[in-house]
């Protein structure tokens, strides 16, 4: 998975380089703090991804509102091109030394490493300590933004997305089912579910990643947040004993039956159904569904009967159980070239004011928020989280070149229903990252 999640929301919720024929970067220069030559820009130019409709209201709220002074001194202009394509286009206007002042990320993290590495594009951590406004992004959406981009504070989380397992809070209250604790809590949990009727997990199959996030979970609770990051770094195989134990755990829960008869062919649509109808009591899921949750339409069983539950831990394990598994969505950054005094003051007053006019909206971002907004119940409890995070974790997929992440997807419903072991699931997938 890229850090652009598959969402269906019924409303917004939540030193240069060459591009040669083989599509190979070669990196030169310096750190990612910048330096050379600089331009000072005649427009705020937002290269979004096309497919992002919730970044644009924003900004335009901004330009028009809390930031007009900064728009009329250098204004706002918004354009999109393909999400597919923005990691190739800005590799090329990189190594053209023309990169626009903001710009989003693409689909591959790797992509904005590089610009990073190359020095193109800003050092967040610095300008917005200059700018006296760091204290104004969430440190566990910073975490994730460093766990992504190189280690450095580099893209600004215009969305944050926290993931875990969200549950009917009226049918374990009716079944005196109790949040759990550990692992082996679920899985009591859930064969205690399967005997009531219902579907443990609702979980989409033929996407995937729903059952590889599960995966990841149980290795960042047992292992520790770095786990995949040893395997990025080739300190570790996928293939160790200890990940394989992972995959393990996960298909065992498809062999109980924990993931119903159709895992293999529900889609991410039909797996929220079955959900929101009342069928499943769980779903692995990030904070990009609460717009499902809060439309009456979507969800058949209330906002108000859906909780959200952390991970659990692993019994010995090393890893903490209040990191949310996060992701920010589809996040932009500064080209350090074209960093004026007149974007300096612009890249302020986002910090400033973006996550209050988001939330004014209906979003959930990486800023700190002071507006005081009527949310529903849920939404709140999301805010809240994400206010208070100082760490997180990633995904299974998050560090993967694009091969492993397809294998890693393609094969998940198979490692569920036992047509592989998980021994070869991991295999395959570590071959992918291998070759």
């Amino acid at each position: 998975m890229s850090s652009l999640t598959p969402r269906r929301l019924a409303k917004p919720a939540l030193a240069a380089f060459t591009l040669i024929a083989s599509g190979a970067l070669v990196l030169t220069g310096c750190s990612g703090g910048g330096g050379g030559a600089t331009s000072s820009p005649d427009t705020l130019e937002y290269v979004k991804n096309a497919e992002n409709t919730t970044t644009e209201p924003v900004l335009k709220a901004l330009a028009s509102g809390s930031c007009s002074a900064e728009n009329d001194a250098l204004p706002l202009e918004v354009s999109s091109i393909p999400q597919a394509d923005i990691d190739s286009q800005m590799q090329l206007m990189a190594s053209q030394g023309g990169l626009p002042p903001m710009f989003a990320a693409g689909d591959n993290p790797a992509e904005g490493k590089k610009l990073w590495e190359a020095g193109v594009i800003l050092d967040l951590d610095e300008a917005l300590t200059d700018l006296g406004k760091r204290d104004s992004v969430a440190e566990g959406a910073v975490s994730t933004i460093e766990k992504l981009y190189g280690g450095a504070f580099n893209f600004l989380p215009f969305q944050y997305n926290i993931e875990g397992i969200w549950y009917n809070k009226s049918m374990f209250a009716e079944n005196g089912w109790e949040i759990p604790e550990t692992w082996d809590e679920l899985d009591a949990l859930a064969g205690d579910i399967k005997d009531a009727g219902f579907t443990p997990f609702s979980a989409s199959g033929e996407q995937g990643w729903p059952l590889t996030r599960l995966v990841s979970g149980y290795l960042f609770r047992d292992l520790g947040g770095d786990a995949l990051q040893k395997v990025a770094d080739g300190e570790a195989k996928l293939t160790d004993p200890e990940y394989v134990a992972a995959a393990e755990k996960i298909a065992e829960f498809g062999a109980k039956g924990y993931f119903g008869a159709n895992v293999t062919s529900l889609d991410m649509d039909s797996s929220y159904n079955e959900f929101f109808t009342g069928k499943a009591a769980m779903i692995y899921m990030g904070s990009w569904i609460l717009g499902n949750i809060n439309n009456p339409e979507a969800n058949q069983i209330g906002a108000d009967n859906v909780g959200l539950m952390k991970l659990p831990a692993v019994e010995g394990g090393a890893g903490s159980i209040d990191a949310y598994p996060a992701n920010v969505g589809v996040p932009s950054t500064f080209g350090s070239k074209t960093y004026s005094d007149e974007v300096a003051d612009w890249l302020g007053c986002i910090a400033d004011n973006y996550g209050n006019e988001a939330l004014e909206q209906g979003q959930i971002t990486g800023f700190v928020t002071d507006a005081e907004v009527d949310l529903p119940e849920i939404t709140q409890v999301v805010a809240d989280e994400v206010a208070a995070s100082t760490d997180s974790v990633l995904w299974f997929e998050a560090l993967f070149n694009a091969k492993a992440s397809q294998v890693s997807s393609n094969n998940a419903a198979l490692l569920v229903t036992g047509q592989i072991s998980a021994e070869e699931f991991m295999t395959l997938v570590q071959d992918a990252l291998d070759n």
